[in-house]
């Protein structure tokens, strides 16, 4: 049960929605949760939290970029936002800012397989070092 919870409150707290997965995976951690299923489950709910972020920026692509278009910054924005998707997603792993990059990587349609192994692999290393931190 204590799995369930923690890749529910991770998965919530990869979208837009203010909850910390880091807390839910360290308290899973103090009431003897073992390290492997801590990491297992908070790593899998932020992936496809990720993923369904992903697939949000990839469907609303045609709308946004209509307006996005329409402006000298958007125009700026979007460009910068090919040119440099991948290297962005290096800091999807940030609480705040990392899940709006994720949003926006479906969004200037970054190749999806890339996108997991490059935001998926930081989320599971992001609980990883949790465990050596503590």
């Amino acid at each position: 049960m204590l799995e369930l919870t923690l890749f529910v409150t991770a998965f919530l707290a990869a979208t837009i929605l203010p909850f910390s997965s880091e807390a839910a995976f360290l308290v899973a951690l103090s009431n003897d949760m073992p390290t492997l299923n801590a990491i297992l489950s908070a790593s899998s709910g932020n992936i496809l939290a990720i993923i369904f972020n992903y697939y949000l920026g990839y469907f609303l692509y045609e709308k946004t970029k209509t307006k996005l278009l329409k402006s000298k910054i958007g125009n700026r924005s979007y460009a910068l936002g090919h040119k440099y998707g991948y290297f962005a997603l290096l800091l999807s792993w940030l609480p705040i800012v990392g899940d709006p990059l994720t949003l926006v990587a479906g969004l200037v349609r970054l190749k999806f397989v890339w996108f997991v192994i490059i935001a998926g692999v930081l989320r599971v290393a992001r609980y990883y070092f949790l465990t050596l931190m503590i």
